[in-house]
């Protein structure tokens, strides 16, 4: 199997820094807002479908699969019988590693959601998550997404399914960021988060992931580091 080297990796997540803060730079994000809501705020904040299936059910479908996940370590099933049990446990740690990194940031966040905008019906006015250290009116804590992270903590997943299936780990990741941008998505036309909201989480789950791997392999470089013979006579 041919492996994608992680320094290669590296520097894709470094461009994708590049085109994240390019995004962050159009000012896009309230220009989307605005097609999904006006003064009269979102029409599809308090809608069944999103807040029942898209928002509760899949953070709920998230929960249990991070369940499985550690349960697996010791009754693996599926394809995750040809991981290392090592492989499992960098999975599942992985997951939650990645889901603990958003919502802290997020809890330290003083950002607002959409909806609580001023032009949406809120009380806050429009601040740049960049501008750090500036209150914007409003109750903060939306930055980055939450609700995504449900699906882009699976991302890390990639690196530890391609040490066995390349075809695998692209499958795993692919749908993760499908499903992410899905509920990225969701949320969004519900007035929670932007565009760039979504954009971040992607990339510090990914962050995470590729974190850990780079970790790993360290540990496994040395660890496996065949020792120097002694040299005759010595």
């Amino acid at each position: 199997m041919t492996r994608f080297p992680l320094f290669r990796l590296g520097v894709l997540t470094l461009f994708a820094l590049v085109a994240l803060m390019a995004w962050d730079a159009t000012g896009a994000d309230l220009a989307l807002a605005r097609m999904a809501g006006s003064h009269a705020g979102f029409p599809l904040r308090d809608n069944p479908f999103m807040v029942h299936v898209m928002h509760e059910g899949a953070r709920n479908l998230s929960w249990a699969l991070v369940i499985a996940s550690f349960a697996a370590i010791r009754w693996p099933f599926g394809f995750l019988r040809r991981l290392s049990t090592g492989g499992r446990v960098q999975l599942a740690l992985t997951v939650l590693a990645s889901v603990i990194a958003v919502s802290v940031l997020k809890h330290a966040s003083q950002t607002s959601c959409p909806w609580d905008l001023q032009e949406f019906g809120g009380v806050a006015r429009y601040v740049s998550h960049w501008s750090w250290g500036v209150n914007d009116g409003g109750p903060g804590g939306c930055f980055p997404a939450g609700h995504a992270s449900a699906a882009f903590a699976y991302v890390g997943g990639y690196f530890v399914l391609r040490r066995v299936s390349s075809r695998a780990a692209a499958i795993w990741l692919g749908v993760s960021v499908v499903a992410g941008f899905v509920l990225g998505a969701s949320q969004q036309l519900r007035g929670a988060h932007y565009m760039s909201h979504t954009l971040w989480t992607a990339w510090v789950c990914w962050v995470v992931g590729f974190v850990i791997e780079a970790a790993v392999t360290r540990f496994k470089s040395r660890t496996l580091k065949p020792a120097m013979p002694a040299h005759a006579g010595s």
